[in-house]
């Protein structure tokens, strides 16, 4: 594995690869590893020639009071499990690197698809998304690039910047990882303590509990979601930021499940804001 710092040195390595014609499989992190991460990377290796992970913990998706400087870095360990899993270029460029002195371009995808779920409580979180993610397409130029459908919204959102832009990539989202009993994995994670790591395991219990509830003939939106926040809140130590049935595209409401529905759920679980989502499929 070559690990890159500069954008100049991975555009040179990468066109050598594709005068070679290989396929590019890219997986953009913020780093700090964990088996989520390394599902990607192999699917990138199971579909692409030549796979580019990069490491880059992005400012400008990050808010005031957000967690940008207390963010988990592991570069050591990140290197060890990229290696691991058959990698082929780690490009860790330094902020300096991806935004200029007087940066002042940004990549945003308007309209209600970023104000809803997450991004109604993050103001300028997928514009910071979307941009970053745009330099780094441009940067690596791959065939295809791979995303987590833990973070369905950022999924989303990508794929319509993709869409609109006409950008010539292949966005593929795969299956959220989870830890035993349940719970999403997520670098975030490492904040909870055991107690709070315990209470969060109610978050995938409530998502089963809504494919349950649809299977028995429940279709009313307003009132699965009802259910599964109390559910939730029952647990004690955690608070709802919000539970959402919607539409997995467009991400707006809906009020009955009859075709495939996303619920998708945040909450804070002490110092640690989670997210988690399952993508309902109503039996014909």
């Amino acid at each position: 594995m070559l690990e890159i710092k500069t954008i100049r040195e991975l555009r040179s390595a990468l066109k050598e690869e594709r005068a070679r014609g290989k396929k590019i499989g890219f997986v953009p992190t913020m780093g700090y590893m964990h088996e989520g991460h390394l599902a990607l990377m192999r699917e990138a290796n199971r579909l692409a020639d030549v796979v580019v992970v990069s490491i880059f913990v992005n400012p400008t998706q990050f808010g005031p009071n957000e967690d940008l400087g207390k963010y988990p870095r592991d570069i050591e360990g990140d290197r060890d499990k990229a290696a691991g899993v058959g990698v082929d270029f780690l490009f860790v460029p330094a902020v300096k690197e991806m935004y200029s002195e007087g940066y002042s371009t940004y990549v945003e995808v308007t309209g209600e698809m970023t104000h809803v779920l997450c991004g109604r409580s993050r103001p300028g979180h997928f514009k910071g998304v979307t941009t970053v993610v745009a330099k780094l397409l441009n940067i690596v130029e791959p065939d295809i690039a791979l995303f987590g459908n833990k973070d369905w919204q950022q999924l989303a959102v990508i794929k319509r910047m993709v869409r609109d832009l006409n950008m010539d990539v292949e966005i593929i989202g795969v299956p959220t990882v989870r830890e035993n009993g349940g719970l999403a994995m997520s670098s975030r994670n490492t904040y909870l303590s055991l107690e709070e790591r315990k209470a969060a395991l109610v978050l995938s219990k409530a998502l089963r509990l809504a494919q349950d509830m649809v299977r028995t003939g429940k279709t009313n939106a307003g009132e699965i979601a009802a259910e599964l926040k109390e559910t939730i809140e029952n647990e004690g130590l955690i608070e709802v930021e919000y539970l959402e049935v919607c539409d997995p595209e467009s991400l707006s409401p809906v009020e009955t499940i009859e075709a495939n529905t996303l619920i998708a759920v945040a909450a804070r679980v002490g110092k640690a804001r989670l997210i988690d989502n399952a993508l309902i499929v109503p039996e014909s």
